[in-house]
């Protein structure tokens, strides 16, 4: 009788070990994270340049001007696309920012003949400026700025300044950028010269600036670490806000590109500025191999 009750105790209690043995699943990463997102429009003077731009941080409550979250947080600064509006990334900006990321948007180089090469030094401006917010009394960043986790970031010409101005500048960690574009002077021959890690997303339709063309020779040139992350049925504008003339399409809706391309890039600033480990298998593991929605090609 005795031992019939241990069996069945020990039977009665499988279940229950295998629930408390069962890891915790991973978080959804293109859904928003814990924090409010607060904006604010600054006027950026640092390095001999002057611009305008938009600040996306970790709030204590949404909306504009609000208070910035307890805590210090790594910043990214990111580059529009050719002629385009800082406000068709805003979904991506403010989804950063909830995950812990403050996120700099420059209005620069915003009109019909833009300098690739300045723009990539108003980039490195917007990071120097958010460093020196940190010690700035009154700000309402100071010491709430991570100075030694920063990182780079853009859209097509905004994504092929960010690998120009981390070329640049070697205070940055990471760039993460979206259909990153050729320019003058080369993002190619300047990713050759860039040791930090770097993740290209790639939108596989792209007719604008399509990987063979731009994504495939910046990441051919560029030293490891380096990713390159193709999107199945991704476009160019498809990493916007919205569409506007002379934009392309896909055999993806622009809703599921920017879910992926949340989800794709949190995961890397997490890993790279937040010192997430377990964002690991996301970035660079099975995960992120097997992934059905994204092409993966990488060198650690």
């Amino acid at each position: 009788m005795r031992s019939w009750t241990i069996r069945v105790c020990a039977i009665l209690l499988i279940p229950f070990l295998f629930l408390t043995a069962a890891p915790a699943l991973a978080a959804d990463l293109s859904a928003p994270g814990s924090h409010p997102v607060g904006y604010s429009d600054v006027s950026v003077s640092a390095s001999g340049r002057s611009f305008s731009a938009r600040v996306y941080y970790p709030a204590t409550s949404a909306g504009s001007n609000t208070a910035v979250a307890a805590g210090q947080f790594p910043v990214v600064a990111f580059g529009h696309g050719f002629f385009q509006s800082i406000s068709k990334y805003a979904s991506l900006g403010g989804h950063w920012a909830s995950w812990g990321v403050i996120t700099v948007m420059p209005t620069s180089q915003g009109g019909l003949l833009p300098s690739h090469s300045a723009f990539a030094d108003d980039l490195n401006a917007a990071l120097t400026w958010m460093v020196a917010q940190n010690t700035v009394a009154g700000s309402r960043f100071n010491a709430h700025v991570r100075t030694d986790r920063l990182g780079l970031s853009g859209h097509s010409m905004g994504g092929g300044a960010s690998v120009l101005a981390a070329a640049r500048n070697p205070a940055v960690r990471t760039v993460t950028n979206l259909a990153a574009a050729e320019t003058n002077p080369s993002a190619v021959a300047a990713a050759a010269t860039t040791a930090v890690p770097m993740q290209l997303v790639a939108g596989a339709g792209d007719t604008v600036a399509g990987p063979s063309g731009h994504q495939i020779p910046i990441y051919n040139a560029k030293l490891a670490p380096k990713q390159l992350r193709t999107i199945a049925g991704g476009f160019h504008c498809g990493f916007t806000d919205s569409g506007g003339l002379g934009c392309d399409s896909g055999s993806i809706t622009r809703a599921a590109q920017q879910t992926i391309t949340r989800r794709v890039t949190t995961a890397w600033l997490l890993y790279y500025l937040r010192d997430d480990a377990a964002q690991y298998d996301a970035v660079w593991g099975t995960a992120a191999q097997t992934d059905p929605d994204v092409q993966f090609l990488g060198v650690r």
